[in-house]
């Protein structure tokens, strides 16, 4: 939109040239300007009022949530179950249910209307960053990628150790231990493990394994059950911080989840038994994004039942694609 003093500063610029000589097209090519809007400025209120839109009364959309609609899913967003989950989490936990309130954008909307829109938890915004371009799956089981993490304890200066193995497509924890030291050892022995779980050592395709360069990862050790198993290693380049993503963002999950113990673990077999239960939450619970885009209608993968009748926000000839949905029942 152009203000109200740039509308007048150019109608007298073009009014100057036009008294000497030149003509209307020109002039408003030069300025960048239409001589149509020109003509529709002189012809109304556009050089006196300004431009009207922001204060134009606009009709409430026909399909817009309700002030009900939206008090329900603020009751949802803010419930116990759900306090700390995002929206895309949130809408496929009440498909589960066999439950449709709205959309993950729906949410999102009501959520920033009402000022709840930051994230939930101690997370921060995530920072916009070039995406990994190491490898690339288009299956599970062509990428693993593996880490360690340090997990604190309640003693200063102690650490307990989280090694962990991530399938890069399926987002599948392959395998996971917790010992008090990092050394190949353990390293080599989770791989072995994890190898023999998946049925790699008699694969025709041996899966990549990416890691970056530590040195419990890159030990003789390990690249001696590399050889003997017969996968391929990768590793990070050098002072490229974010090329194992992946694995680095699981773990973020794993720390910032409600229930991780700020404060420490008591010991090893506590570390052990939150370890546990965060795969199984992860591996069985929790939503993950796919790698790659869905190509089937989106409804379809939150399995909702039939409805009698389409609600009449939808789009006609848009919602019922492969979702086993008619307006008939």
């Amino acid at each position: 939109m152009i203000a109200l003093e740039d509308r007048r500063q150019m109608a007298a610029w073009i009014a100057e040239a036009q008294a000497a000589g030149a003509r209307l097209a020109p002039v408003c090519a030069l300025l960048g300007l239409n001589p149509r809007t020109l003509q529709r400025w002189q012809s109304g209120a556009g050089l006196d009022a300004g431009d009207r839109r922001p204060q134009a009364v606009r009709p409430t959309p026909a399909h817009a949530l309700s002030a009900e609609e939206q008090a329900t899913i603020l009751q949802i967003a803010n419930a116990p179950e759900f306090a700390a989950l995002p929206p895309a989490q949130i809408v496929p936990r009440l498909a589960d249910q066999g439950r449709y309130v709205a959309s993950e954008s729906s949410f999102h909307r009501v959520l920033k209307a009402h000022g709840q829109s930051q994230r939930r938890g101690r997370a921060k915004r995530p920072e916009a960053r070039r995406a990994p371009t190491t490898h690339t799956a288009s299956k599970p089981g062509e990428v693993w990628c593996w880490d360690v993490t340090w997990l604190p304890s309640q003693v200063t200066g102690r650490w307990f150790y989280l090694y962990l193995i991530l399938d890069l497509y399926s987002r599948k924890i392959v395998a996971h231990e917790v010992h008090e030291v990092e050394n190949g050892e353990h390293a080599s022995a989770l791989l072995k493990r994890a190898a023999l779980a998946e049925g790699v050592h008699a694969a025709l395709e041996k899966p990549v394994l990416h890691g970056d360069n530590g040195a419990a990862l890159k030990s003789t050790t390990v690249l001696a059950m590399l050889h003997w198993l017969g996968i391929a290693p990768s590793y990070s380049r050098p002072r490229v911080s974010d090329d194992n993503a992946f694995v680095e963002s699981l773990f973020r999950t794993a720390k910032y989840r409600p229930g991780f113990p700020v404060e420490g673990f008591a010991d090893l077999a506590a570390a052990r038994r939150w370890a546990a239960q965060f795969v199984a939450w992860y591996n069985e619970e929790h939503r993950k994004r796919p790698a790659t885009p869905p190509t089937a209608d989106p409804r379809a993968v939150l399995r909702l039942s039939p409805r009698p009748l389409p609600s009449p926000r939808w789009a006609a000839g848009c919602r019922y694609l492969d979702c086993g949905w008619s307006a008939g029942g």
